[in-house]
């Protein structure tokens, strides 16, 4: 039986967990953690790929920064956005493969209609 200091410990853990997921639950925010899969980016890079004003942008990517998605350097006047936490592009494709599985699912029930 856990301890009343080990269920603390857990569900602080859960809430940073749930931090990460709120900041992944946007679909702008998707698109930024697959575009930077290819490449760094700045703003306007970024903007111009998945659409949107750069401000929303700089929003989103606040967000992202705040979880420990993503990373920055100041390079000049740009600033440049990194995937600091590489392994949440493993979430998005488990994901992926978890609608496919439902599509392939939902497919063989309108075959049996």
């Amino acid at each position: 039986m856990a301890t009343e200091q080990s269920q603390k410990d857990l569900f602080e853990l859960y809430e940073k967990q749930a931090v990460v997921t709120r900041a992944l639950a946007h679909p702008l925010r998707i698109a930024i953690l697959n575009l930077l899969r290819q490449a760094p980016c700045c703003v306007q890079e970024i903007a111009g790929q998945v659409g949107g004003k750069q401000s929303n942008i700089s929003r989103h990517l606040g967000i992202l920064v705040s979880a420990g998605i993503l990373d920055y350097e100041k390079k000049g006047l740009r600033v440049v956005y990194t995937l600091k936490t590489r392994c949440v592009l493993r979430f998005l494709d488990c994901l992926s493969d978890h609608l496919k599985e439902q599509i392939e699912t939902d497919q063989k029930l309108l075959e049996i209609i």
